[in-house]
């Protein structure tokens, strides 16, 4: 099937052959077009542009000056009592009998566009134009940060997203934190510059956080800065440039605005799901790797090729490393807890009523007692939370097992998987046999051992404990480390523990191998290479008994 001509190649096609002699009544017939047609091609070779049909009115055409009018009124009226669509459109409904003429939504979009044009007609505000900019490479850079989502551990939340971008070349560097709070902003600019290899030499654009800028003077752009931000631009040599509030300044550094948006979508969408803060932000790291292959708008080459040409201009990095966590020294509660930022954090119980030493970073916080480290946590994203490790209150538990089955602490353990069936499992059988008390010690005993061991050595431990009734933590502790010594089939056999204990199948059938073997029955089991080495031989010790025979004896009668 042959492709209609286009209306030019059907003009050229006729005054070709009008040219090789053919009439006009011809060329009619032979193109299937009217005498119109073939006098107009024989006029132009380029077809003229058909008539456009009259634009059709609007039932708001009757009411455009009206609107203008009130429009141009609040020029001059007061900020907070001018009109609005939906003023302007009970007006015309009361005043102007617009019942059934018109709708709401038509005078909102007529007033949307209006306003604005009657603002530039006066001269009360400039017409919107860009002013396109050139970026020297290894001089420019923009920071801002982001909302995202994800669900960390099944739970949804709202974190936040750094991202500094390179205005040359266009490579960014993003980070996921907690919150957009100082220590995430200090933490993003030291990831940002250990991966670009170096500081942009010219000025950063920042937006007016609260990281950065403790108060804005005016409308000018000095501004009052924090005096943590001071030391870090002192350190790495930063000048930092300050946009304007509101949708202007967005506008000054769309660069990393139109970045983010552009992260968010094609990466995390759909929401990922992640187990930590740290697993996530390993993915973004291979994603900014990765976009380094992507080219921006109509650019010739890609981000990566921009920025290998822009990588040796920048600044070299400071020799020293800059501490980017923020230090407290709070006291321990009673509840063995230290607050921080409206949050409060467990720590070994040993040190109630002592002062810790706490570092805050972007997404965790540790404890220090003097310069050992006690205790790590992952940062709390709201405030007035708790999070508290089982691990700090076992010795207390020891001297109070009753406490320990309404612990927050074991509630959290067990949200995090910490605390498996298993354990449970393992403790109500204790329990039953045992008593209460003396049951809960036994487990307490237990959880004493994942400090020295695996978690999954311990729990595969109590697994083959419980099947074969050895309710001590001396048993559990033995098989644990009969598990960890043992490389060949630990995974299948507590695998089949796992689903032995959460079926409720307890009973071992005849002729199956008992759940606690020997550990010198085990390794005997295993193929053990054959000995090649000689047998052992007494020839030289013979030589040694003939040499004594041969000399006579000292003292000895003649």
């Amino acid at each position: 099937m042959t492709q209609p001509l286009s209306r030019v190649d059907l003009y050229a096609a006729i005054r070709r052959d009008a040219r090789s002699g053919m009439s006009n009544r011809a060329l009619q017939r032979k193109h299937g077009v009217g005498f119109r047609t073939v006098t107009a091609a024989l006029e132009s070779a380029w077809p003229k542009e058909r008539n456009q049909p009259p634009k059709r009115g609007s039932r708001l055409d009757a009411y455009r000056v009206v609107i203008d009018d009130w429009l141009r009124s609040d020029l001059d009226a007061p900020r907070k009592q001018r009109h609005t669509a939906k003023r302007i459109f009970d007006r015309l409904l009361d005043e102007h009998d617009g019942a059934g003429v018109v709708s709401y939504w038509m005078v909102r979009e007529y007033v949307a566009t209006r306003r604005r044009e009657i603002r530039v007609e006066v001269g009360r505000e400039p017409a919107n134009a860009f002013i396109p900019q050139e970026h020297l490479p290894g001089r420019e850079a923009e920071v801002d940060f982001g909302d995202v989502a994800i669900r960390l551990r099944g739970e949804l939340v709202t974190c936040a997203l750094f991202s500094l971008r390179l205005s040359c070349s266009g490579k960014a560097v993003h980070r996921v934190s907690a919150s957009a709070g100082q220590e995430a902003f200090f933490e993003g600019h030291v990831h940002a510059f250990n991966v670009l290899g170096g500081v942009p030499t010219g000025k950063i654009r920042y937006y007016n956080l609260k990281a950065a800028v403790a108060s804005v003077i005016g409308f000018s752009r000095q501004r009052v800065e924090a005096d943590r931000w001071t030391a870090v631009r002192s350190h790495y040599g930063i000048e930092a440039f300050y946009c304007q509030p509101g949708i202007q300044g967005a506008h000054e550094k769309g660069g990393v605005e139109g970045q983010i948006g552009w992260f968010r979508r094609n990466h995390l969408v759909p929401i990922p799901e992640v187990d930590s803060l740290a697993e996530l932000n390993a993915m973004v790291d291979a994603w900014d790797e990765a976009d380094d292959a992507r080219r921006i708008g109509s650019r010739a080459r890609t981000v990566g090729e921009h920025f290998a040409t822009e990588q040796p201009l920048v600044a070299p990095l400071p020799t020293e490393p800059f501490e980017t966590g923020r230090w407290f020294t709070p006291r321990v509660d009673r509840y063995a807890q230290v607050t921080v930022r409206m949050n409060k954090y467990s720590v070994p119980a040993r040190m109630v009523g002592r002062q810790a030493r706490v570092l805050l970073n972007a997404s965790d916080l540790v404890v220090f007692d003097g310069r050992t480290e006690v205790a790590r946590h992952e940062r709390l994203m709201t405030k007035g939370s708790t999070r508290v490790d089982l691990d700090h209150y076992l010795e207390v538990l020891l001297r109070k097992p009753g406490a320990l089955p309404g612990a927050k602490a074991l509630e959290q353990a067990r949200a995090s998987g910490r605390f498996t069936p298993v354990h449970d499992a393992w403790w109500a059988a204790a329990c039953k046999a045992h008593g209460d008390a003396d049951g809960t010690r036994a487990l307490i005993e237990v959880l004493m051992l994942h400090r020295h061991l695996p978690h999954d050595h311990v729990v595969a431990g109590l697994a083959t404990a419980l099947r074969a009734g050895a309710l001590t933590a001396d048993a559990v502790a033995l098989e644990a480390r009969k598990y960890n010594d043992t490389e060949d089939g630990g995974a299948d056999d507590t695998t089949a523990d796992h689903q032995s204990l959460m079926s409720g199948d307890r009973a071992r059938g005849e002729g199956e191998i008992p759940a606690v073997r020997s550990l010198t029955e085990r390794r005997l089991r295993a193929h053990i290479p054959a000995d090649t080495r000689p047998l052992p031989s007494v020839e030289k010790y013979d030589q040694l008994l003939a040499s004594r025979r041969d000399t006579p004896n000292e003292g000895a009668a003649p």
